[in-house]
C-alpha cells in the first residue's frame, strides 16, 4: 500500500487544431506531459506536504506512472472563456485526510473558478469533520464558519483560464494535483 507523502500543483493551457493535441499541449505547458497519468479521486492524504512544481517534477522520471487529480476544459468556440481548477482543503489535525476538488467551467474568471474549487473542497472536508454546512449561505459566510470551527486550517486553489482561439483552434486548460512518491 502506497500513501503519497508529497504533491505539487500545476496548470497549463494548450491550443491546436485537434482536441487531443491541444490537451497534450496543455499537459506540456503544465510540465506533466512526459508522465503516464492515472486519474484518482480527491482524497488529500494525511500529513502530505505540498511541494513547489519545480521540486515535484524533478522527483519524477519520464514515463513514470503518476497519480493525479486533474480538472480540464476544452473549447473550439472562439472567444469562449474556459477554466480548470483544483481546490485544496487541509484539516487542522494533519493526521486526518483532507480533500481535493476538480472544477471546470465556461464563462468564469480565474478568481471565481478558484473560489468555487476551494469551496467544493472545503464543503467535502466540512461534512466529514462535522463542521456546520449550509449550502444556502454565501461562500464568504461559509469560509468564516470554517475559520471559526478551527477544524479546517487552510484552503487554496490552482486555476488555469484561457479564451478560445479566435480562429477556432481547440483550446484546452488543465489544473492538476500530482502525487509524488
Amino acid at each position: 500500500m502506497w500513501v503519497p507523502e508529497n504533491l505539487f500543483l500545476t496548470k497549463g493551457v494548450g491550443k491546436h487544431k485537434a482536441k487531443l493535441a491541444s490537451f497534450e499541449a496543455a499537459l506540456r505547458n503544465a510540465g506533466i506531459a512526459h508522465f503516464n497519468i492515472v486519474r484518482v479521486s480527491s482524497i488529500l492524504p494525511p500529513k502530505i506536504k505540498i511541494l513547489p512544481r519545480s521540486k515535484g517534477t524533478t522527483s519524477l522520471s519520464a514515463g513514470e506512472i503518476v497519480y493525479t487529480v486533474m480538472a480540464e476544459c476544452s473549447t473550439n468556440e472562439s472567444h469562449r472563456l474556459i477554466a480548470a481548477s483544483i481546490g485544496v482543503a487541509i484539516p487542522k489535525d494533519r493526521t486526518q485526510y483532507g480533500y481535493l476538488s476538480e472544477y471546470h467551467s465556461c464563462g468564469e474568471t480565474e478568481i471565481r473558478a478558484s473560489d468555487k474549487a476551494e469551496d467544493l473542497a472545503a464543503q467535502m472536508l466540512a461534512t466529514t469533520l462535522g463542521v456546520p454546512f449550509n449550502p444556502d449561505t454565501s461562500y464568504d459566510e461559509r469560509k468564516e464558519i470554517w475559520k471559526i470551527s478551527s477544524k479546517i486550517v487552510k484552503t487554496t486553489a490552482i486555476t488555469q483560464t484561457a479564451i478560445g482561439d479566435k480562429n477556432g483552434l481547440w483550446t484546452t486548460v488543465v489544473a492538476a494535483a500530482v502525487f509524488v512518491p
